[in-house]
């Protein structure tokens, strides 16, 4: 088990190297059990990343740049994410009165609804990461903190 034997890779040219493949395979990794965890939602993993964005900031509505700015995946189209959340029911966008080019955008009932759901199976789903001891997930936040510079 490891690395090599997942990828059938013998050897890399350095330690920087595999941990930077490492890395990505453990990103993709983790995206696939989020995939599948939320399939029977109906939703995808960066709408669920809007949807946690709304939360956290509920009551208060947001303008589009700010659910941007706070995405994991900075290559995400929020502008797409978020209609197709209105378009369920999940969340509102309605324009501004006061600058017709602001588009405030907030949570629905819906929308907490599904998150309320979907908190209730999140234990379940991170006793597959419970290998790792806290400490290490300290250890390891660290490192991909420093990391990331």
């Amino acid at each position: 088990m490891g690395l090599e034997t997942d990828i059938k890779q013998k050897k890399f040219d350095t330690e920087h190297e595999k941990a930077v493949i490492n890395i990505l395979y453990a990103a993709s990794w983790i995206d696939t059990k989020n995939i599948k965890r939320f399939k029977p939602h109906g939703i995808t993993t960066q709408q669920f990343n809007v949807l946690r964005i709304l939360r956290g900031s509920y009551p208060k509505k947001l303008m589009l740049s700010d659910i941007s700015s706070r995405m994991i995946d900075k290559n995400s189209n929020a502008t797409r994410l978020v209609e197709k959340l209105r378009l369920n029911g999940y969340v509102t966008r309605v324009q501004c009165t006061d600058n017709r080019r602001q588009v405030d955008i907030a949570i629905t009932q819906k929308g907490l609804d599904l998150l309320a759901v979907i908190d209730t199976e999140t234990e379940t789903w991170l006793k597959s990461f419970k290998t790792l001891t806290t400490q290490e997930c300290r250890t390891l936040n660290d490192l991909l903190d420093k990391l990331r510079g």
